[in-house]
């Protein structure tokens, strides 16, 4: 699908979204596992999070791992898991017409659980001074006030 074709997911029509979904953590799931909203944010220290957000792209999900890790201060490695959304879902709004048109992360979120269905043993992740400038990055945002996350 080109960018420009872009049809808006919304929480009335996601139907068209078809995964396999894969959700990219700090935490160790087990097959079954709910994952619901209302808990602490990997990205903001204090912050709860009233959704819960996933992709259709695993490459995305190694973001959500790698950061997620980081950010908590730990040198593992994190968690890719298959996920089925029990509800309806929505794009991304803090990715989604910001950097790019459209939602080219294939990055959703929710305010209904998502279940673990399976989990990536084999992912691949990014080189560690790609995901140091990432941290950087982010770093840098939160001192000028700009790590704004629309939950």
């Amino acid at each position: 699908m080109a960018e420009n074709d872009h049809v808006p997911v919304t929480y009335d029509s996601c139907a068209h979204v078809e995964g396999p979904f894969f959700h990219g953590t700090k935490s160790a799931l087990a097959v079954g596992d709910e994952l619901v909203p209302g808990y602490g944010s990997n990205f903001q220290q204090g912050r709860v999070s009233n959704h819960i957000y996933f992709t259709a792209l695993e490459g995305t999900a190694a973001w959500g791992a790698e950061l997620a890790t980081a950010l908590a201060g730990s040198e593992e490695r994190g968690h890719i898991y298959v996920v089925e959304p029990l509800g309806p879902f929505e794009d991304d709004p803090n990715v989604t017409n910001k950097r790019f048109p459209g939602n080219p992360t294939e990055s959703y979120r929710t305010r209904h659980p998502l279940r673990v269905v399976g989990e990536v043993a084999d992912w691949q992740g990014h080189d560690p001074e790609v995901v140091k400038g990432m941290l950087d990055s982010l770093a840098q945002l939160r001192e000028q006030g700009l790590d704004v996350i629309e939950d």
